[in-house]
């Protein structure tokens, strides 16, 4: 399959830089002295068990921020933001978050690293049956898991644009595998660029087998946090994959399948059996290491290069058989990351190679991306001191590792607490709002922001869901259905979720990025329309796909009626409006559009004039 002349249609164009994202950050909790803690997980945080943003790892010390799945980076820091503030006002006001991976002084013993005390004791079971493989000390690194997932539309475009696979989800899955082999394989350049671990703190080794630090990456070493040599997985096809992870479980290998540390899963369902049945849907990077200049541990560009590098790697032929490929990799990122992080890489031609491949490919596609990121890693190629390990190393030597820890996380602590009526990340809602989405995050709540211009909110817990507008209308109010019903937008999610058919399409609130947007909708029958007028006011329907002119003059049109757009497919069907009191249908109206037949003799207005 020649994934490159795919690539290079311009069919593709409009979905190359759409994808979904998630990250699960893991961060240790210390005083503002930058200690460990001897203290309980945060009462107020809710329950562990079910909260969807705020969990706890190995040690009771140690937390883990989710964000939910979103559409853009943007809204990723949102949340990244959101949850963040989160937990920084729910800690006790003495404490904050350890910004670097590895952990602060560890205590004198093994045993006073406490496991997490979690309601469930299968999960403690598991954490115990952790230590005593690996030992408490290695499970105190933290780092970030990044979760990726191609655009549904790029693959689906992909798909139709080859002729080797006949079922979708076969050829959906094999993107997703040589992304992850291509990952694994050149992930030592993103250990060269972004790892950011290069010496331990006291107490971490205490005796085992170390490095000789300053290093790059202890946690992307083998001296890291990983699986025993006798752990061995394929990534030849899913079907061998899944086999290998359960052959391992059931020899004893591995307790149960998340116990397998490989620096790339891939993720389709519940468990890892799912696989045999379901396309893979995304796939989970979990070796990047906590950025200690960033607020969240990672920072906008980072998570651009990243996007731009699983492209790349789809892009990118593989030179040797997909094990030899893998292992090939692993050997290269073990020597990446024990190499001093002052230290001209090894292998600069190869990565010098590898940022000049990425400038064709970048070029070749017309990807509408800035170069700046590119010029940024060669910055760091010829200067290994700009690398995150050399700055962290440097740092250290300047002010100790303990006082970058410190002075950094207390930057991250003072910011949450400069405002704690507000909410980082959505400062530009009602604060009411803001305050309402801080107890619900707070409190373990799943939230939907279902309209962010129109205060809309959705909250889930356990069987349950309740609507909220501007942090206090819900269900107790009879009125928030009529301004449910009023708000297009979240009329048309509630209507999906119901099973409904609803035209597909995108909101905008700015008329710059609506045009910006031509290309994805030049081809279709779409509709343009002010978000919240009635009576057909400033809309524009294009029943094949509108020519440039044509669809800005449908945006400006729209702009005059509202402060947002919504451009969605075009469905012909019979329109009805319903009439409703209480629980009751008391009306319903079909609405004909006005029409008159012509008859060969007279004028429109004549017939007009009759049909009244």
């Amino acid at each position: 399959m020649n994934i490159q002349s795919i690539l290079t249609n311009e069919q593709l164009y409009p979905y190359l830089l759409k994808a979904r994202y998630g990250i699960e950050k893991e961060s240790q909790r210390v005083t503002t002295e930058g200690d460990l803690v001897t203290t309980d997980y945060p009462q107020k945080l809710g329950n562990r068990s079910y909260h969807p943003y705020i969990q706890t790892d190995f040690a009771e010390t140690q937390m883990e921020l989710v964000t939910p799945v979103t559409d853009n980076i943007s809204d990723l820091f949102r949340w990244l933001a959101a949850i963040h503030d989160t937990v920084y006002r729910s800690m006790e006001p003495n404490e904050m978050l350890w910004p670097l991976s590895m952990p602060p002084a560890l205590p004198k013993t093994e045993e006073d690293i406490v496991i997490a005390k979690l309601d469930n004791f299968e999960d403690v079971l598991y954490r115990r049956y952790l230590a005593k493989t690996y030992g408490r000390r290695k499970q105190m690194v933290s780092g970030i898991h990044f979760n990726f997932e191609f655009d549904d539309e790029m693959i689906q475009k992909m798909f139709e644009l080859q002729e080797e696979y006949e079922n979708y989800d076969q050829f959906k899955t094999e993107v997703y595998l040589k992304v992850a082999r291509n990952y694994l394989h050149y992930r030592w350049l993103t250990t060269y660029f972004f790892g950011a671990s290069p010496l331990s703190n006291p107490r971490y080794f205490n005796g085992y087998k170390h490095p000789t630090e300053p290093v790059r990456s202890i946690r992307n070493s083998e001296y890291g946090y990983k699986n025993l040599e006798d752990v061995k997985v394929t990534y030849r096809s899913v079907k061998e994959y899944v086999a290998d992870i359960q052959q391992i479980v059931e020899e004893g290998k591995l307790s149960e399948e998340k116990e397998f540390y490989a620096a790339v899963r891939l993720r389709g369902g519940e468990s890892v059996a799912d696989l045999a049945d379901k396309p893979i849907r995304y796939i989970e990077l979990r070796n990047i290491d906590l950025d200690p200049y960033q607020p969240y541990g990672i920072g906008q560009k980072e998570v651009e290069f990243l996007h731009l590098f699983m492209l790349f790697l789809l892009w990118t032929d593989e030179k040797a058989e997909p094990d030899e490929w893998v292992e090939q990799g692993e050997q290269m990122n073990n020597f990446v990351a024990l190499e001093s992080p002052l230290a001209q890489t090894v292998y600069y031609d190869q990565a010098k190679s590898l940022i000049v491949a990425m400038r064709d490919f970048v070029e070749q596609i017309a990807l509408p991306v800035s170069t700046e990121i590119l010029d940024r890693l060669e910055e760091m190629l010829e200067d290994p001191k700009q690398t995150l390990a050399g700055r962290v190393y440097l740092d250290a030597q300047k002010r100790t590792q303990k006082e970058l820890g410190k002075q950094e996380g207390l930057s991250y602590y003072e910011k949450a607490w400069q405002a704690p009526y507000q909410l980082a990340g959505f400062t530009n809602m009602e604060l009411s709002t803001q305050i309402f989405m801080f107890d619900a995050i707070q409190k373990g709540f799943d939230i939907e922001v279902l309209d962010e211009q129109d205060q809309f909110l959705e909250l889930n817990a356990q069987d349950h869901t309740e609507y909220v507008k501007n942090g206090n209308m819900t269900s107790k109010d009879t009125y928030i259905t009529p301004l449910i019903m009023e708000n297009k937008t979240v009329t048309k999610k509630l209507l999906h979720r119901t099973g409904f058919r609803v035209p597909q399409g995108k909101e905008f609130t700015s008329e710059k990025a609506a045009n910006g947007s031509y290309e994805e909708f030049r081809d279709k029958s779409i509709v343009v329309k002010p978000k919240s007028t009635n009576f057909g006011l400033g809309i524009t329907v294009f029943e094949e796909g509108p020519s440039k002119e044509d669809y800005e003059k449908a945006i400006n049109t729209a702009f005059q009626e509202d402060g947002s757009v919504l451009i969605e497919d075009f469905i012909p069907g019979t329109e009805y409006r319903f009439f409703v009191i209480g629980d009751e249908v008391k009306a319903i109206l079909l609405r004909v559009p006005a029409n008159v037949i012509g008859d060969g003799k007279q004028s429109i207005q004549e017939l007009v004039a009759l049909k009244k």
